[in-house]
């Protein structure tokens, strides 16, 4: 920007967008001067570099506008996760899938997690088969972005909203 600029020639672009063409340095530093802006060298890697006049504290600031809008619209996915054992009944095992079903229809994922506790780790086949029951549950609202998996003494399973 300005002063710190070492190339002896540069390729100009003036403050309305017009190409001037290639100019000395100082020539173009007098153009930036003359119209109270700055000049800032936009592509150093060029041949020869290429440099604007513009307001550039006005250039950070749009730069930093844009950015931030652009994150206000991003959409934050959440997990939401439902935790049972290979015991749960029916009824409990329902309650937690109304909530998930909810969740999923709000577009949030859902983990879906069984512990086991003491022997029941020798029984993966019953978690297994509750996680396939769930996932049947909740077919219509989800797709299994995460097959049922263990890991340690726990088995899991990961729902995306559906289409």
């Amino acid at each position: 920007m300005n002063k710190e600029i070492r190339a002896a020639q540069v390729r100009l672009i003036d403050q309305d967008g017009k190409n001037i063409g290639v100019v000395s340095l100082h020539d173009a530093l007098i153009r930036a001067e003359q119209a109270e802006l700055d000049l800032v060298e936009v592509a150093p890697n060029a041949d020869p570099p290429v440099a604007r006049i513009m307001n550039f504290g006005k250039f950070l600031y749009e730069k930093e506008r844009k950015e931030r809008e652009a994150r206000k619209a991003q959409t934050k996915i959440e997990i939401k996760e439902i935790r049972l054992r290979p015991k749960t009944t029916d009824h409990h095992k329902s309650f937690k899938v109304r909530d998930a079903r909810r969740w999923l229809l709000d577009g949030m994922k859902v983990r879906v997690t069984i512990r086991f506790r003491g022997r029941e780790i020798t029984y993966p086949e019953i978690a297994l088969e509750d996680l396939r029951e769930i996932a049947e549950e909740l077919a219509d609202v989800s797709i299994v972005e995460q097959a049922p998996r263990l890991e340690g003494r726990s088995m899991f399973m990961m729902l995306a909203p559906g289409k």
